[in-house]
């Protein structure tokens, strides 16, 4: 489709509680977030580690036969589901504060069930180190949010190549090493499309494989460099991370290693977004700048004014006017899917109007009709969005359907005029560390309560 054609792109859609089957009521003593919105932000936003490395982090642990030790991890609820992963292998988990001691001295098993690993995608990355270092492993196939298919079929034809034999059955699927000692040997892969998922269950894979394995057509994101970081620290032979041909030597065994994960990216994008959106000046640490390259780049090119105080750390100042863009989402270094809701949010209120292109999940536009019902003028044919900027949004009450258009809900939020009751935060709190008591305290007006919202 013309990226400038509108013609068979359908008007907006009005605020119907028939919209969503699930906006007609949300029953007592679930949780909800009130946000009182147009106050204006103003202070210093602590970014926490990146939930999209601490649980490949998590996964790769396994390959030590001795554990390893995990600073900077954040309280997520994702980061409790994967602990209960891996302590039904045998592991042993002991939290203090941002520090996760993981003990793998005495990994039993290499299944896992079913109803644990359907919470959230991430843990089917664990089948790539169990296979490794057990030679043999039964994983479900995965859940987490809703937003499009998201196929296994790179990670199952990357083990093969690697020398397992992989069947998926009732929903299971099994994997071992067919040499007679247990071990995978190492390959030349070439992945379709550069998967961050099935780079990083390849990558763990091979790094106890005999002999060398090439991983061509590689995912170049910063979790994918942070996991081969943590790999190396534990003993394993790793060049090429973060380009996109990643070369693995094997290795008989990794040991212990101390490790801090890398800040999270898409935390940090999101409250760039927010500073934008409400007008205000925010800075936020710590940083890696060159994470943040596509978000920055964007944000500036709609007027908002970026400035680097410190290498690690950034200021965001809003302003009174902002211009529309288009968006494309690709993979890194391209601007990543996981940062389209909250920029959509952003584009609201922009003058003129903005192409969001969605290339990366086929059903990941599902808070159009949320933004829409708080006054947003966004019109949808397939997975491409015509955002049309208005004078300001309205609160109203709205359902997060997954976790990064929960946060752009909040943050739209933040800007409405009135009050907006963001219901869904499953989501949320599956993604942001403590994003309630960060916003609070640079003057945010939100809070949670379980009294009854009707729509």
């Amino acid at each position: 489709m013309d990226r400038g054609s509108t013609s068979q792109i359908s008007e907006p859609i009005e605020s119907n509680p028939s919209d969503n089957l699930q906006m007609t009521q949300i029953e007592q003593n679930t949780p909800v977030l009130r946000i009182i919105g147009k106050v204006p932000l103003s202070g210093h936003v602590p970014i926490s580690g990146a939930k999209n490395s601490i649980l490949a982090l998590m996964a790769g642990s396994l390959l030590s036969s001795e554990g390893c030790r995990i600073r900077n991890v954040p309280y997520l609820a994702d980061v409790k589901s994967m602990s209960d992963i891996l302590e039904t292998l045998g592991v042993k988990i002991s939290r203090s504060g941002e520090v996760l001691d993981i003990d793998t001295s005495n990994l039993t098993k290499n299944s896992a069930p079913y109803e644990l690993v359907s919470k959230m995608r991430a843990s089917f990355f664990a089948l790539g180190s169990l296979l490794a270092r057990l030679g043999s492993a039964k994983m479900p196939l995965p859940g987490g949010c809703a937003i499009g298919a998201r196929p296994v079929d790179l990670h199952v034809r990357g083990l093969q190549a690697l020398g397992a034999s992989v069947q998926i059955e009732h929903g299971i699927v099994h994997a071992h090493a067919n040499s007679r000692n247990g071990k995978l040997q190492g390959a030349k892969i070439y992945l379709d499309c550069p998967s961050v998922g099935a780079t990083e269950t390849l990558m763990m894979a091979a790094t106890l494989a005999e002999g060398e394995t090439m991983i061509e057509n590689a995912a170049q994101e910063p979790e994918v460099v942070d996991l081969a970081d943590l790999c190396i620290a534990m003993g394993a032979k790793i060049r090429g991370a973060g380009t996109n041909t990643i070369f693995i030597e094997g290795v008989e065994k990794l040991h212990f290693a101390d490790f801090t994960a890398i800040p999270d990216r898409i935390e940090a994008a999101t409250f760039m977004v927010a500073a934008a959106m409400t007008r205000s000046t925010l800075s936020m640490s710590p940083i890696v700048p060159a994470h943040l390259t596509a978000a920055i780049s964007k944000l500036q090119d709609m007027g908002v004014t970026v400035r680097q105080d410190a290498p690690d750390r950034i200021t965001v100042i809003g302003g009174d006017h902002y211009r529309a863009i288009d968006i494309e989402t690709l993979p890194y270094p391209g601007f990543p899917t996981d940062m389209q809701a909250q920029f959509m949010a952003l584009l609201t209120i922009c003058e003129g109007s903005g192409v969001v292109n969605e290339t990366v999940y086929e059903n990941r536009l599902q808070h159009v009709a949320e933004l829409n019902r708080m006054g947003a003028n966004i019109r949808l044919k397939n997975n491409v969005a015509v955002v049309t900027g208005v004078p300001q949004l309205s609160g109203a009450p709205v359902m997060a359907t997954d976790l990064r258009a929960s946060a752009a809900l909040v943050i739209a939020g933040l800007a409405a005029d009135g009050e907006t009751t963001v219901m869904g935060l499953h989501h949320l709190d599956r993604g942001y560390d403590r994003i309630e008591e960060k916003l609070r305290n640079v003057g945010a007006k939100l809070y949670r309560t379980t009294e009854v919202v009707s729509v």
